[in-house]
């Protein structure tokens, strides 16, 4: 792993969007499918609020495998959204999985310490969010203190799906020297959350802002910003592909046609 320099962050951010330009609506279709699942998962009772979390590696490694094969010049279909699922080390990543519902819930149940535990009702349904609720407590620090708690947590988990099914680490191998890789480009990373809050986040709420304004439409506001939220969240996703290979080097060979086009 080499130590990377800070504008490396923003190249991460540029080759996301230079891998979706290729091929755009085969990325989408693959970001609404999984989509699609998660809303599935989510009518099941109790079971699927948890399991949206525990298989974010699975599919985190869809993306992956995605901005793979456009690298190799090969065509992206919807069935890599289950490739995770074919992986010979799914067991590890569904471990994986249950490591990150883990540190989200102490990192939620931490929150406690600052409100005593209205985030922890108000995200589990206990209570109605509201702005009454919002300025009677100290919910917003203690978001702000549970995202903090949670940091270390993210930094383990960055790389550990790849590391898991591309590099065959074990589990607590991965996130060992994920979390110590992102230590190490701290800088590159510094950049790149800070382009990706700009463009990803402040951006779209001002361009939508904007022609809400001069359409004289808040509803216009709403459609505007959507679409543009759900392409850049498409384009993240593709950015965690350059930055894997920066720090680890190339990936695997791609996926062979058979299998792709299956």
């Amino acid at each position: 792993m080499e130590k990377l320099p800070a504008k490396t962050g923003w190249l991460w951010v540029t080759e996301g969007f230079a891998l979706f330009r290729k091929q755009p609506a085969e990325l989408s279709t693959l970001f609404f499918g999984y989509m699609f699942l998660m809303l599935a998962l989510g009518i099941i009772p109790v079971i699927g609020q948890l399991m949206p979390l525990i298989l974010v590696p699975l599919f985190s490694m869809s993306f992956m495998h995605a901005c793979l094969q456009i690298e190799a010049g090969k065509k992206v279909y919807p069935n890599l959204l289950l490739v995770g699922f074919r992986s010979p080390f799914v067991r590890n990543l569904i471990k994986l999985g249950s490591l990150y519902l883990l540190a989200a819930i102490i990192a939620i149940g931490a929150s406690a310490l600052v409100d005593g535990g209205v985030f922890v009702q108000a995200i589990t349904g206990q209570i109605a969010i509201d702005a009454e609720t919002v300025r009677n407590s100290n919910m917003t620090l203690a978001m702000m203190f549970s995202a903090l708690v949670y940091i270390p947590a993210a930094m383990a988990f960055w790389y550990a799906a790849p590391l898991i099914a591309w590099q065959e680490m074990g589990v607590g191998k991965a996130i060992f020297y994920s979390f110590f890789a992102v230590r190490r480009a701290s800088k590159a990373f510094l950049i790149y959350g800070l382009a990706w809050v700009t463009i990803g986040m402040i951006l779209p709420v001002i361009v939508s802002s904007i022609f809400g304004m001069l359409l004289n439409s808040p509803n216009a506001s709403i459609f505007i910003l959507l679409p543009i939220s759900l392409v850049l969240t498409v384009i993240m996703y593709c950015s965690f592909y350059p930055s894997y290979t920066h720090l680890f080097g190339p990936a695997p060979d791609p996926l062979p046609a058979k299998i792709s086009a299956d």
